[in-house]
C-alpha cells in the first residue's frame, strides 16, 4: 500500500507509544492547547466544546468517549472539534486517579460500603467482564452456556456507581478547564487579530509607497 509504513514497529513499540508518545505527555498537552487555540470560533464555543471531552473522560464508556463528548458538544453549542481534544485529558496516566475518585464517590453517593483496598482489582473486574461477553457471544454459534455471573457482578460494582460517581467530578474538572481555557483562548485570538492587522496594514503601507514611487518616477 502507498501510505502503509515500510518499518512495521513491533507490538510493544506501539504498545509503548500509547502509554507514553514520542516526545512525552507535555509535547502533547502543548499539541493539545495549540490546536485549541488555533480553532477558528469564539472563544466561549471552543471551551464548551472543551469542557464537554474532559466530562465524558470521567465516565466508564470507554471507546466511545470521541462520539459521546462530540454528542454533547452538539448539545451545548461546541466546538467539536475542541471535544474530541478535550477527550485527551483521560489518557494511560490519569486514568487510574479519575477511576478512584469516580468509584469512590458513586460508592459514596450510592451508599455503598466498600473496602478502599477494592480498587486495586478494578482492572481484573474490566478482564473478567471482557471475557464474560467474548465467551457468551461464542455460546451463540457452540453448545455451551452462556454465564453473566462476572458481568454482573462487574456492573454492580464498577460499571454502575463509575457511571453515576463520575458525573460530579466531571463536570468540575470540566467546569475548571473551561474557566481556564477561556481567558487563554480569548488572549491568543486577540494578539493573532493584532498580529494579522499590523501585517495587513504593513502591507497596505508598502503597496501604498510603491504606488508613490512610480507615480514620481512617471512624473
Amino acid at each position: 500500500m502507498v501510505f502503509r509504513r515500510r518499518d512495521q514497529q513491533p507490538l510493544w513499540k506501539r504498545l509503548l507509544r500509547a502509554l507514553w508518545p514520542k516526545g512525552g505527555w507535555a509535547r502533547a498537552a502543548r499539541y493539545v492547547r495549540h490546536r485549541l487555540q488555533r480553532l477558528p470560533d469564539p472563544p466561549d464555543k471552543i471551551a464548551r466544546g472543551l469542557f464537554a471531552g474532559v466530562f465524558m473522560t470521567f465516565t466508564p464508556l470507554y471507546g466511545f468517549h470521541f462520539f459521546l463528548a462530540a454528542l454533547l458538544a452538539w448539545i451545548l453549542r461546541g466546538n467539536i472539534v475542541a471535544s474530541l481534544l478535550g477527550t485527551f485529558f483521560g489518557n494511560p496516566l490519569t486514568y487510574v486517579p479519575i477511576a478512584v475518585i469516580s468509584l469512590q464517590t458513586g460508592n459514596w453517593l450510592l451508599g455503598i460500603e466498600s473496602d478502599p483496598e477494592d480498587h486495586r482489582w478494578v482492572g481484573q473486574k474490566f478482564t473478567a467482564a471482557g471475557r464474560d461477553l467474548w465467551d457468551n457471544f461464542l455460546a451463540i454459534f457452540t453448545p455451551a452456556e452462556a454465564d453473566w455471573q462476572n458481568l454482573s457482578q462487574f456492573f454492580d460494582e464498577v460499571f454502575y456507581p463509575y457511571l453515576v460517581g463520575g458525573i460530579i467530578p466531571g463536570i468540575i474538572t470540566g467546569l475548571i478547564c473551561y474557566y481556564i481555557s477561556l481567558p487563554l483562548i480569548r488572549a491568543y485570538q486577540n494578539r493573532r487579530k493584532g498580529r494579522l492587522a499590523a501585517k495587513l496594514a504593513s502591507l497596505k503601507a508598502k503597496k501604498k509607497a510603491k504606488a508613490a514611487g512610480r507615480g514620481a518616477s512617471a512624473d
